[in-house]
């Protein structure tokens, strides 16, 4: 879509976050008439409004249910449920709703980069992020956006041009742009999630999958989850597409896998039913925790999908770094490693975790978001050398503990105020042993007791340095 054919048209965005002022900023500049609508009122907000009022946007806040008269298009903020009234009125109306990423995708012209695309129910950024080290020590000017980092619609009309563009896209995200059409995009995994927004597990897998949607090159799916899989076979995409698979296992034709210690291509050599490529070592990746080496796999075959030598792609994993938060090592204390996976924020994410190591002291709990636990205790028992609850769940928790692993000794710690986490370490420590490790993995959200999953890693950091601290000054 030429920028021109925004002119005069009036848009309503819903949401003052990063993603609605930048859609609003860039359609009014554009030649759109855009009003802003946002059910809050803080002061945050305010001063947000004040200066978007003084490019010529409107907003409205504290209103966020009424569609300002004479909308032709609504632009939502990714986390907008789709029954909210704003859409409902949109619907009567028969004006369309689509998301930040569409209008980004609607603004490309045929200068603009191509999209690596990826989603899944974990592992979403640091695949990404590997995916943007991977390219770049290709020598490609890259980005990751989307779902993290710069708003994608800032990067879209940025001066500077892009070779590719490797792209994050939640559910949510995925949900709202129909017309999104990438290059090679994955699925990482696909388990229960987000489904109060989405209402069932085949709807939130459904907008999983419209990631494969036109796909040109290359559908990425993970061999150990079949329902990913089953997401390319459906996707109707370019003639050519390939469905390209990754395991932790020896990979087969048209795969790229792990054979004795080694990451390996079968997919983009010349003949992938003889012959492999060594793409780097799995030491090369940090952490080397099984659903890490999965991302790297991932994120090595979008790459390759489009051409990157195979020296790339272990130059790239060798300079990445993960993010704060997710299976971080902060020290070792009595010849007991403690480790940060605050991130982990749903079932899925804690198993992974859990599964990278082998006698553990799990530290979890929180807001389980009408998650169950059976399935994660169960798959993770023979591990657990022993537990420590928090948070307003954690009842949940310590009932499939009891019914799946009734030897593991448990603490369930009541208090929720600041010192809770260091009551937490505290417990875990005199539970551990040299050789095991405290893991924090919650499975539950943090919103609980904390501002954000970033905060309850800080906590826990904090503990664990003062838990060794003390152990200096007791020597």
């Amino acid at each position: 879509m030429s920028s021109q054919s925004w002119n005069g048209k009036h848009i309503t965005v819903a949401g003052l976050g990063v993603s609605g002022v930048s859609a609003a900023r860039a359609l009014a500049g554009l030649g759109a008439r855009v009003t802003v609508v946002d059910g809050g009122d803080s002061q945050a907000l305010r001063e947000r409004a004040a200066t978007l009022e003084e490019g010529g946007i409107t907003v409205r806040l504290a209103d966020a249910d009424t569609l300002p008269e004479g909308t032709d298009l609504v632009v939502t903020s990714p986390g907008w449920k789709p029954e909210s009234p704003l859409f409902a009125a949109a619907a009567e109306a028969g004006v369309e709703v689509v998301g930040d990423v569409e209008i980004a995708w609607q603004l490309r012209d045929e200068t603009s980069a191509p999209w690596l695309a990826v989603t899944g129910t974990n592992g979403k950024t640091t695949t990404v992020q590997m995916l943007a080290s991977i390219l770049e020590a290709a020598g490609l000017r890259t980005a990751a956006v989307g779902n993290i980092g710069t708003p994608i619609i800032d990067v879209v009309l940025s001066d500077q041009p892009y070779d590719v563009l490797a792209v994050e896209l939640s559910s949510y995200q995925l949900h709202w742009a129909p017309s999104l059409r990438a290059h090679s995009a994955a699925v990482l995994n696909l388990a229960p999630d987000h489904l109060d927004w989405h209402g069932s597990m085949r709807a939130y897998a459904a907008d999983k999958g419209r990631i494969y949607e036109g796909n040109t090159v290359a559908c990425v799916y993970n061999v150990e989850d079949p329902r990913t899989e089953h997401l390319v076979r459906e996707a109707d995409v370019e003639e050519g597409c390939r469905a390209i698979g990754f395991t932790l296992g020896a990979p087969g034709p048209s795969m790229l896998g792990v054979v004795d210690g080694l990451l390996v291509d079968r997919a983009f050599v010349e003949n992938r039913h003889q012959q492999a490529q060594e793409l780097a070592e799995v030491s090369d990746i940090t952490p080397a925790a099984p659903h890490n080496i999965a991302n790297a796999l991932a994120a090595a075959a979008l790459a390759r999908a489009f051409g990157v030598e195979a020296s790339a792609v272990r130059d790239g994993l060798r300079a990445f770094r993960p993010d704060a938060h997710r299976i971080a090592h902060v020290a070792d204390v009595d010849g007991v490693a403690y480790v940060d996976d605050s991130k982990a924020t749903n079932t899925h994410a804690a198993q992974a975790s859990l599964a990278a190591y082998e006698s553990i002291v799990w530290i979890a709990g929180g807001l389980a978001k009408g998650a169950t636990f059976d399935e994660l205790v169960t798959a993770s028992a023979k591990r657990l050398r022993g537990a420590v609850l928090i948070g307003a769940d954690r009842a949940l928790i310590r009932e499939a503990l009891a019914r799946h692993a009734p030897d593991v000794p448990v603490v369930d710690l009541e208090r929720t105020d600041t010192g809770a986490m260091a009551a937490a370490v505290r417990e875990a420590a005199r539970l551990a042993r040299p050789g095991d490790t405290v893991l924090m993995a919650p499975a539950c959200a943090s919103m609980d007791m904390f501002t954000n999953y970033n905060k309850r890693g800080e906590a826990f950091a904090e503990a664990v340095r003062a838990l060794a601290a003390g152990r200096t000054a007791a020597e």
